[in-house]
């Protein structure tokens, strides 16, 4: 399964319409954003040897991927998903969900449970990858890297797609506003892959600076 597969295939957008009552597109768009953004996270704290370490163990213990064939285990598992937002994000955690509240839609008040019940999901996503890669603390780095790699890849190859009409009305994305790729998730994951980076290294204003610009300038 790619990260777009789980973009696309899986059925958290319906529970998650049902519990909050927001509007099934705008949780696609979020969870379209929010999983790339915190795989790059746990990517970097991965350069870390106890951090990957910590991850690792964390991978092994709770998440193995079962979340992805029983969503609704999203829905037990949400303080569980705010504790893990809280130590991926750590001090960012409220200015992204800001930038997310600002971009998607979703009320400042809802993106922080939303994305709670989508934390487990984005583990466990990464958890069955571990296990299937054989993959063990030494190798987050690479795996983190080649599931973003890969999603951009794909997404480079599926310049029209539901996903990308959905991105495009969501957070307002058109092929003027975008980097000339017409579509909006290779925008996001190219930015995140590298655009992040390049504006830190430019003096650029930081985080929020930084998600305003893959998120379509605003």
């Amino acid at each position: 399964m790619s990260l777009i597969d789980l973009l696309t295939g899986n059925q958290v957008a319906d529970k998650a319409e049902q519990k909050f009552g927001i509007n099934k597109n705008q949780i696609i768009a979020l969870l379209a954003v929010a999983a790339p953004l915190i795989i790059s996270y746990l990517r970097k704290k991965s350069q870390d040897s106890k951090e990957a370490e910590s991850l690792n163990n964390a991978l092994d213990k709770d998440h193995d991927g079962s979340i992805l064939d029983d969503v609704s285990q999203a829905d037990a598992r949400q303080d569980e998903g705010g504790s893990i937002l809280n130590h991926i994000f750590g001090s960012d955690k409220q200015n992204v969900e800001s930038k997310l509240s600002q971009n998607t839609g979703i009320s400042i008040d809802k993106i922080g449970p939303v994305l709670s019940m989508l934390a487990p999901i984005i583990m466990g996503y990464i958890g069955r990858e571990k296990q299937q890669n054989n993959v063990g603390a030494g190798g987050l780095g690479d795996l983190l890297g080649g599931i973003l790699g890969g999603a951009q890849n794909q997404a480079q190859q599926q310049q029209s797609s539901p996903l990308n009409d959905i991105l495009g009305s969501v957070l307002g994305k058109n092929d003027s506003q975008s980097s000339g790729s017409g579509s909006p998730l290779n925008d996001i994951l190219g930015n995140i892959l590298g655009g992040g980076d390049q504006k830190k290294q430019q003096g650029g204003g930081g985080l929020g600076d930084i998600l305003g610009s893959f998120l379509g300038g605003k």
